[in-house]
């Protein structure tokens, strides 16, 4: 048995290298990451190679490879194919691109592998990724008694925002058909996985009229509650948006608020996108009321432009998330008694379906720390202002139909051909934008329009990048035009 036991630690004993080992491979990992950072200005922001195979050719097995080896083959099969949504020309999906101190801090939660759920086997981490929770909620004008989770993104995030609103408002089986929810066509899809994966797939959904910058319409809100109460149906949630994903509008939060409580309705705020806006005066603008939802989602992913995998959710009165995901298992019990207050708050894995769970603290809390919150302010108000520069000088070329002024980062407009199809014409004109290589933009459907979107988040993003993007919709467009 010892001699057994003394081969199988020889050859386990690889898995950790010795400080040698370690400084040759981060040498390595830094020269490509370095590599990689310094040609972002001239790399191509999407490249249309679906299909490959690299992977399925080099399977797991028993044999070891060198990781200069493995660094050339992660370069050919993952960094130079699909979407690089690192680049300042990436302007078709939200997330803004990946921070180098948010690496620096995943780095340093991956190498000490702490343990943010309890507080009691890592204090410290619990305690920031609490804290930062706690700064979101001051930042959208929470009171004390708010809290929340950093989740992986805006799904989980939502999920556990309309779980907590479920039990919250009693919300059971024998209450599903008769319970309705209240939100718009421009609601993200999120929304309604999350409501089946919550057990509420049956539940009574009403899509609520929007206004002609595609927002709530809190008149239509209103009657459309009155008339579900008439006939005995229970109204129960309504969602709106700060921020929607198709065309970045800003639902009337205040308006919205004010019906919500004035039917005892759960209130729920989609924020995910638009809500780190509130640091910027320009976003202030635009964003009022946050303070009055009973849950709201944002997505440091997007606005802060961390990684991804960096979500939250926030709970007016935390205790309500705590009661939705209060537990007790006895290989527990050094870490929380078992008749502990089921509201009561002390670590994240109270607040949370997770238990097991990344340390997700230290990508968010070292950027934040080292850069200040005035870079932040200032590239999210420069996306603003860029967002609706796009619009007033994409307005001014002939054939091109823009649709409402910003609210904040996206623009929607597609090119009106001299014939034929326009919906057929802008697919083709995002396929030749999509070939250059420099730029991707991505689509959608407005009222059965094939529609094209500026979504503007990248810090990297500058005037350079927009302008280089107005010309080439021109010369694209006039080339299809005439052919």
């Amino acid at each position: 048995m010892l001699e057994k036991l003394a081969e199988l630690e020889r050859v386990a004993r690889q898995l950790e290298p010795d400080q040698g080992e370690r400084e040759g491979m981060l040498d390595e990992v830094r020269d490509y990451a370095e590599s990689f950072l310094t040609q972002l200005p001239t790399a191509r922001a999407f490249t249309n190679d679906e299909g490959r195979s690299g992977f399925s050719n080099a399977p797991i097995d028993e044999a070891p490879t060198e990781l200069i080896t493995l660094l050339e083959f992660y370069k050919r099969e993952v960094d130079t194919t699909g979407l690089n949504t690192t680049s300042s020309g990436q302007l078709g999906y939200i997330p803004g691109g990946g921070l180098f101190p948010s690496a620096l801090g995943d780095y340093l939660a991956d190498i000490s592998n702490r343990y943010s759920g309890v507080s009691f086997a890592g204090p410290g981490a619990a305690e920031m990724e609490l804290s930062l929770v706690g700064w979101m909620c001051r930042l959208v004008g929470y009171p004390d008694s708010a809290g929340g989770d950093l989740t992986s993104g805006g799904s989980m995030a939502t999920l556990s925002a309309l779980v907590t609103a479920r039990d919250a408002c009693n919300i059971g089986p024998g209450e599903i058909p008769t319970a309705c929810v209240y939100l718009t066509g421009q609601a993200h899809h999120c929304i309604e996985k999350a409501l089946q994966i919550a057990g509420l797939k049956d539940i009574r959904k009403r899509f609520v009229p929007m206004d002609e910058r595609y927002r709530m319409d809190v008149t239509e809100l209103q009657q459309l509650i009155d008339t579900d109460r008439d006939q005995g149906l229970k109204p129960w949630l309504v969602v709106a948006s700060a921020g929607t994903t198709d065309t970045g509008a800003v639902d009337p939060i205040p308006e919205i608020a004010r019906v919500a409580k004035q039917h005892d309705l759960w209130f729920h705020l989609d924020a995910a996108y638009g809500g780190f806006f509130l640091l910027c005066e320009e976003g202030r603008e635009r964003l009022h009321g946050l303070n009055q939802a009973d849950s709201i989602v944002l997505d440091p992913h997007k606005g802060l432009s961390l990684p991804y995998g960096s979500g939250a959710v926030l709970i007016k009165d935390v205790r309500l998330l705590a009661e939705s995901n209060t537990y007790y298992a006895d290989y527990m019990q050094d870490a929380k008694h078992p008749d502990s207050d089921p509201g009561a708050v002390s670590s994240p894995s109270d607040l949370s379906l997770e238990l097991t769970r990344p340390f997700r603290g230290p990508r968010m809390w070292f950027p934040l720390k080292l850069f200040g919150l005035m870079p932040f302010r200032a590239s999210l108000a420069e996306k603003i202002w860029l967002a609706r520069y796009f619009h007033q000088e994409l307005s001014k070329i002939e054939g091109f139909e823009t649709g409402p002024d910003p609210d904040l980062s996206i623009v929607t407009y597609r090119y009106l051909p001299k014939g034929g199809d326009a919906n057929a014409f802008n697919k083709r004109l995002l396929e030749a934008v999509l070939a250059d290589g420099r730029i991707f933009i991505t689509s959608t459907m407005i009222a059965g329009k094939y529609t094209l979107r500026l979504a503007v988040l990248n810090f990297r993003t500058h005037r350079e990048t927009i302008d280089y993007l107005l010309e080439l919709l021109q010369r694209k467009a006039r080339e299809l035009d005439n052919t």
